[in-house]
């Protein structure tokens, strides 16, 4: 039988029509015109990130000045990392009416960047679309007037916010990493330049699926990092940018979203950090490899830290289904062993992104579906929240042990007294009017600062 060429060109056309309306649908299934929201990663691949080692950067000084205050949360988690803040000052034990007190909001780059305070002053790794750069801002602790600026060109594009990582500060130097792996450390004070690094470029890091979720750790006068390339974890001394030592990676262990714990087992100081194949813990003093626990990993994304628990454990936790696992770190003469003590799905005790907190010899962990769950140290669960407190992907920390958790869906701050005995709601107020209030929050002096998206808002706890 003979086909005209009418009867094969129609179908044909046809085809192509209908995969142009699939291109032009799946090509827009992220835009907000649809309202979808997709969470997939961008793909960077090695090399991905922009070089700015010979980009000129810029330094813009501005008229703010530095609260006379004392209190420091100098880093991710706070001073010991561990998310438990004290207060000399007597805190609200019941909030007003009318709400906190807000005592100065300020505009943000779209991200989930928390902040780091340290002598009356604020640091936040920021990112700036106009200019098409990341920013190290420095803003008053008083009324978020801007003391400088540090800005270098890096083009970042919308990857579920931008921004991800606090500052590391001293009282002479401040850490920050960007989106796509480039590392500053500036003079606290004045902001200038004393040291910059791509970690992409010269270690050969990846950069992590939804861009650089790593904190930078300072102990004492270095800052610990993490490349995942070579070396997989090195010690930069702050003065001269120069690397003190380095952990080798001969098994191509990649960055996570994860950050670098200091721990002490068996009376060795280390740092303990999740990478793309397992856990790693390493001396302080030199970066000798200690011990290597090939048991825990997530293919998709690590984003919780590991959390030092007692004298000589740790918890490691996460989305995607992985739930949680206890393990012990032992010392036998030389070296070290780690031995799994339970296991626990996802839906018992987990965490999205955030790590959980331990305090007065149990576990808290605002699971995927937003209850707060809490457990006891050989994780049997002792209660739930009542009511899912957020999305799961909001902050939670503790201040006189006291909790304090942000409920991302409304913005609202939610204080509540927990314990054995379980949860009991305090206090709720809205504190943001935004949305994606992921970032984690920051304490001292009597003063939280917490951030949605766009918007960064310091609130005061201080009873009258």
């Amino acid at each position: 039988m003979k086909i005209s060429p009418v009867a094969i060109l129609v179908p044909v056309l046809l085809a192509v029509a209908a995969a142009g309306i699939l291109v032009n649908w799946f090509g827009h299934a992220g835009s907000a015109t649809l309202g979808f929201d997709v969470r997939t990663p961008l793909d960077h691949g090695r090399g991905g990130s922009q070089s700015v080692e010979q980009t000129p950067d810029q330094l813009i000084r501005g008229s703010g000045r530095p609260a006379a205050l004392a209190g420091s949360w100098p880093q991710f988690r706070g001073p010991r990392r561990d998310n438990l803040a004290v207060s000399d000052a007597p805190l609200l034990k019941a909030w007003p009416p009318v709400g906190l007190k807000v005592l100065w909001r300020t505009a943000v780059g779209e991200g989930h960047a928390g902040a780091a305070i340290h002598k009356g002053r604020v640091y936040l790794a920021d990112y700036d679309p106009e200019a098409n750069g990341t920013t190290i801002r420095c803003l008053s602790l008083d009324d978020a007037g801007e003391l400088w600026r540090y800005t270098y060109a890096v083009r970042v594009k919308r990857n579920h916010g931008m921004s991800r990582t606090v500052p590391a500060v001293t009282d002479d130097y401040v850490v920050a990493i960007g989106p796509l792996c480039h590392i500053r450390c500036l003079k606290a004070d004045s902001g200038e330049l004393v040291w910059k690094m791509d970690m992409v470029r010269r270690f050969g890091a990846i950069v992590p699926p939804w861009y650089t979720g790593q904190c930078p750790l300072i102990d004492g006068d270095r800052a610990i990092l993490a490349p995942g390339g070579q070396p997989f974890m090195m010690a930069v001394e702050l003065a001269t940018g120069n690397v003190a030592w380095q952990v080798p990676n001969p098994g191509g262990w990649k960055m996570t979203h994860s950050s670098i714990m200091p721990a002490e087992f068996g009376g060795v100081r280390q740092y303990v950090y999740c990478g793309s194949r397992g856990v790693i813990g390493v001396a302080a003093d030199d970066g000798r490899v200690l011990w290597r626990w090939d048991d825990w990993r997530i293919a998709i994304a690590t984003s919780p830290s590991p959390l030092v628990v007692g004298s000589d454990r740790l918890l490691f936790t996460g989305d995607y289904k992985a739930g949680s696992q206890m393990v012990r770190v032992s010392q036998r003469g030389e070296t070290f062993e780690v031995a799994e003590l339970w296991r626990r799905k996802w839906k018992e005790f987990s965490c999205k992104h955030h790590t959980p907190v331990a305090d007065g010899g149990r576990l808290y962990a605002v699971l995927p579906d937003g209850h707060l769950a809490c457990t006891d140290l050989n994780g049997n669960r002792l209660w739930l929240s009542p009511s899912s407190l957020n999305s799961g992907w909001a902050p939670y920390m503790f201040i006189n042990g006291v909790l304090y958790v942000l409920d991302d869906e409304h913005g609202e701050l939610v204080m509540a007294e927990v314990g054995q005995g379980g949860y009991k709601e305090l206090a709720r107020a809205k504190v943001l009017s935004g949305h994606d209030s992921w970032a984690p929050m920051a304490f001292a002096d009597g003063r939280l600062i917490v951030r949605d998206l766009t918007e960064m808002v310091c609130l005061d706890l201080r009873a009258e």
